[in-house]
């Protein structure tokens, strides 16, 4: 069963390969693959498994607490629709041979998907997992989007890829809720165990659960009013059509209808969804079909018919009926598929699916011409065919059903009925509208899109011959079918007799309303102009394109209104409405909820109110405060009051760590102040009113909701065995570092694989689609400056730099980064760790940047950034999965006791290295912001001082030329007044002039 799901994934992986490698005739080779499969299924009917009752199974168990494992169940009734998915999978793959003509880099990716299509459908039919199931449902539909939109380049294609996708995901969402619901209440998560529920009418909310479910059914399987996506799926190739519609994607409703029927038949809701929606399917399709001309359209809106024939036979639940409604699903599948596949060889072939310009088709393609005959008189029931066999079976069963005794049996029967005359009449139209005319049938004549086609080769009509010969040989014979039917049926109504499939059953009430069927059938399609009449101009019931087109709009325009009411650009009324809620949300829970015995405790000693009340101060302080600088100042010494109330509270680890983030969040603060201005402008008095009140409200609504919950605590608090747990598991002393990198390990592999993502993301915000990675410069050395000031004086903005600074940097760098060496070996048992030693790191590395710019930074730390993130997340995952390797859970800690000389006893975590990647990721993320964004903003400004210079030097050298210009004509018109002068005036002499040279005169010289 699990190797046959297996070959499937590797035929899909294979194929595109192969595609690119030989070509078309892979389609042939991977056909071969299903086919195998279906004769190893058919292998197990007819004295193998199947026979005595019996399935195979495979449990792999995954998650149970979560109802997901992995469990699969091959009965018989998953081995009828396995047939039915491989035997047409295995002839469409081998049709697409010959469908195609050419091998473009798509159809690699198509045959993948389209043999994907087959594994997921026989991963569905065989998965037990109701959760499972619903996975493999699911991936039909992202496939069937995939398939459908195979002519991307097309708007009709994206479209109707788009609309599939949408209808059919809206219906499993809803199936999965209903899924939960069924499980929670019942406790049932498997298909196979729903048949041991007893009572399942008195099961509550089960009326609601069959809804939600079936609505996955109804609109997988095209049922009105969610039939309409099923028609616009003929932009895919032919086909993809001919498999959805006979055997995949649509089969999924029927086969979980097949499934739950027998055992939701006795809920009164079931016959009501199921029945009724499938009879109002039939006639609808059946009435859509009469109006086509496309041949697809009529093929398409004949499947939304013959799927509610399906329905609501099936759905009936009973022996008799669920033999009929599988006969019919299998016949259907027969017929169909050669249909489309007859469909596709014409448009192949002409050019044309339009039954207007098909003029004369049969007389010169009369194979091709017969075997859609034969399936189309399937398709309508005409004896002594399969299709005939099923559908008299089907009306038997109607009519002598007990649960349907009374008006409803007799409504279900004259449904079904009215929908067979539709389904004889559009069947003669499909032939007629093919190999004939529709107009003059007998004038002779051939239309030009058949005089100019080619012939219809063997890969085109070998897979519908084959369809066709078993069409005609399963309806003399039906025996083998009931057979395979009977035992899934043996098993599941073992107390009910069983019935067999037969040609004849005598002259019976169903045979008479097969004659009625066909006779009212044909008068129709002879009548067709008559019964053009009675169409609408505009749908009675709407057109459901239309609606969805609505639909679509109508919520496109809600998002865009809720949207921009919500979202109106302006941060301030973001947060404003962010903070409103915040205030007023939990504040009326509080006031309107039931809370006894609250204890607000302001503090423990008067260090801490005194703490309390100099936060608050430095906060008023802070909104006053009009310089920017200032301001930042202020708010950071909050931090740092903060930090104290930690320590005064016992915990110098979070008291470091404090003081540590809030230093490095100023300094990224300056990186920011450089580009704004230095004071704040001036508000208007109410705006102010309104943050201040605002502030005032959500910071009393927070300090009440925090107070009230602190003092709700009746249990003790799970801190207290924290201690003795870091010590015997961790092995460390220091609870904070032992919780993130031990026993909550998992949460901070999370937090630093986030803080990675939000970095890439800072930097990709600052250059757009431009590259941020840079190259790693080593300083040259002067030989006349000192090695430790070479980076000032060979920086292009050393004259913004100030030398205290660039000294105190070189200074205090060493100590800085030796402070934070200690933080991390001293971090797993004192006050420190990877993250309190990582900012120290980074605020060294800060430093040198305001003492440098990144140039400095390059010199201290000549490693990309980028690299330093991923070699810290490499250490701690490495951390995570490297204890699986030795059979332990991941983060297991081990620990090692050395005696070293002249230092004494020296424990050795295994979890330092994990905390060595948070310092690595730490370190990586501050230098990455550092070159990014002030990176970023220096040589913003570097290029804005260039600009200033390029202007400057432009407009001195403008000037420049101007001022030569008013020379030269100044001496230009001083020689005109010396060609004047008297004769025996000396002559002019040439001298240079703003780097030319003129003639003047000897009495202009001298002045």
């Amino acid at each position: 069963m699990l190797t046959l799901l297996l070959a499937l994934t590797v035929a899909m992986i294979a194929a595109p390969i192969m595609l690119r490698a030989i070509g078309r005739v892979t389609f042939a080779l991977i056909a071969l693959v299903p086919l195998a499969g279906f004769a190893w299924i058919l292998s197990l009917f007819n004295g193998g498994v199947f026979s005595d009752g019996g399935a195979i199974l495979a449990t792999y168990e995954w998650m149970p607490s979560t109802n997901l494992n992995l469990e699969f169940h091959l009965d018989a009734l998953s081995g009828l629709f396995s047939l039915i998915i491989l035997g047409v999978g295995a002839l469409v793959l081998f049709y697409c041979w010959g469908y195609f003509d050419s091998n473009p880099r798509r159809l690699a990716v198509f045959g993948a998907e389209l043999t994907m299509f087959t594994m997921v459908m026989y991963g569905l039919v065989i998965a037990d997992n109701f959760l499972l199931m619903y996975m493999f449902w699911e991936l039909t539909s992202v496939l069937s989007y995939l398939l459908v939109s195979y002519y991307g380049e097309r708007a009709s294609s994206r479209r109707a890829a788009l609309q599939a996708l949408m209808v059919t995901t809206f219906g499993g969402l809803a199936m999965l809720v209903g899924i939960v619901l069924f499980g929670v209440t019942t406790g049932i998560w498997r298909l196979s165990e729903i048949s041991q529920l007893d009572q399942v009418a008195a099961t509550p909310g089960i009326a609601a659960a069959i809804v939600l479910i079936m609505l996955g059914a109804l609109s997988k399987s095209a049922q009105a009013p969610f039939h309409f996506w099923l028609p616009g799926a003929m932009a895919a190739p032919t086909p993809v059509s001919a498999y959805l519609h006979s055997a995949a994607m649509v089969k999924a409703g029927i086969y979980l209808v097949a499934r739950l029927a027998p055992d939701f038949a006795a809920v009164p809701t079931w016959h009501i969804v199921v029945c009724g929606m499938g009879t109002f399917t039939m006639l609808l399709g059946g009435w859509m079909a009469l109006k086509q001309t496309d041949l697809k359209l009529i093929l398409a809106y004949g499947t939304v018919s013959q799927l509610g024939f399906i329905f609501a036979v099936i759905g009936i639940g009973s022996r008799e009926a669920t033999m009929a409604g599988l006969a019919l699903t299998m016949a259907h599948s027969i017929f169909k598929a050669t249909l489309f596949m007859v469909v596709g060889a014409i448009d192949h072939t002409t050019g044309t699916r339009d039954i207007r310009k098909l003029t004369g088709l049969g007389g010169k393609e009369p194979l091709v011409a017969g075997l859609a005959i034969v399936s189309a008189a399937s398709m309508a029931g005409i004896p002594p065919l399969y299709g005939f066999v099923a559908k008299e079976a089907a009306l038997d069963a109607v009519l002598h059903e007990e649960l349907l005794h009374g008006m409803p049996g007799y409504m279900l029967l004259t449904g079904l009925v009215a929908g067979s005359v539709l389904t004889m009449a559009y069947s003669l139209r499909f032939i007629f509208g093919a190999f004939f005319s529709l107009g003059s049938p007998a004038d002779g004549t051939v239309s030009k899109a058949v005089a100019h086609m080619h012939p219809i080769g063997p890969t085109l009509w070998l897979s519908p011959a084959v369809l066709t010969v078993l069409t005609v040989a399963l309806g003399p014979w039906p025996g083998w079918v009931s057979g395979v039917i009977n035992e899934y049926l043996d098993v599941r109504f073992p107390e009910v007799a069983a019935s067999e499939l037969a040609l004849w059953h005598g002259f019976t009430i169903p045979l008479a309303l097969t004659a009625l069927i066909v006779a009212l059938g044909t008068l129709m399609f002879w009548q067709r102009d008559l019964v053009a009449r009675a169409y609408f101009e505009r749908p009675a019931l709407g057109d459901a394109n239309s609606v969805w087109d609505n639909i679509i709009r109508a919520l496109s325009i809600t998002s865009l209104r809720l949207t921009a009411s919500t979202q109106r650009g302006s941060l301030a009324i973001n947060l404003a409405t962010i903070f409103f809620v915040l205030m007023v949300f939990p504040l009326l829970s509080l006031i309107l909820g039931q809370s006894n015995d609250i204890r607000i405790i302001v503090a423990d000693n008067p260090w801490q109110a005194f703490t309390a009340v100099l936060a608050s101060l430095l906060a008023l302080g802070a909104v006053m405060q009009r310089n920017r600088l200032s301001g930042v100042i202020i708010v950071g010494l909050t931090g740092f009051s903060l930090a104290l109330i930690f320590a005064l509270h016992g915990a110098p680890d979070l008291a470091l760590t404090q003081i540590l983030v809030e230093t490095i969040v100023m300094v990224i603060f300056m990186l920011v102040l450089r580009k704004l201005p230095a004071n704040l402008e001036a508000r208007g008095d109410s705006d102010v009113r309104l943050r201040a009140w605002l502030s005032i409200g959500t910071g009393l609504s927070v300090v009440i909701i925090a107070m009230t919950a602190m003092s709700a605590r009746v249990a003790e608090p799970i801190s207290t065995a924290m201690p003795g747990l870091a010590y015997e598991i961790g092995h460390g002393r220091n609870v904070v570092n032992v919780l993130l990198v031990d026993l909550r390990g998992f949460d901070t592999f999370g937090e630093i694989t986030v803080l990675i993502i939000a970095a890439t993301g800072v930097a990709s915000l600052i250059f757009g689609t431009g590259s941020f990675h840079r190259q790693t410069r080593r300083p040259v050395l002067s030989a006349t400056v000192p090695r430790w000031l070479a980076s000032q004086a060979g920086s292009e903005t050393s004259q913004n730099r100030h030398l205290m600074v660039a000294v105190s940097a070189r200074i205090l760098f060493p100590s800085m980064m030796l402070l934070s060496a200690y933080f991390f070996f001293a971090g797993h048992n004192a006050p420190g760790g990877g993250f309190a030693g990582g900012l120290v790191a980074a605020l060294a590395f800060s430093l040198r940047y305001i003492a440098g710019g990144r140039k400095e930074i390059e010199e201290a730390l000549p490693i990309n950034p980028s690299t330093l993130l991923g070699t810290g997340l490499l250490l701690s995952a490495t951390a995570v999965a490297a204890p699986l390797l030795l059979g332990n859970p991941p983060l297991t800690s081990a620990h090692v006791e050395l005696e070293l000389p002249f230092i004494g006893e020296v424990s050795i975590v295994s979890a330092m290295l994990f905390d060595a990647g948070v310092y690595v990721i730490v370190i990586g993320l501050i230098l990455h912001i550092l070159n990014s964004f002030g990176g970023f903003l220096d040589r913003e400004e570097q290029a804005r001082k260039d600009r200033v210079k390029g202007r400057a030097r432009a407009l001195l050298e403008k000037n420049e030329k101007r001022r030569a210009a008013q020379t030269k004509r100044r001496v230009e018109r001083a020689g005109r007044s010396t060609d004047a002068t008297e004769p025996g005036t000396p002559a002019p002499q040439r001298v240079s002039v703003a780097g030319g040279s003129t003639l003047i005169s000897e009495a202009q010289r001298r002045d």
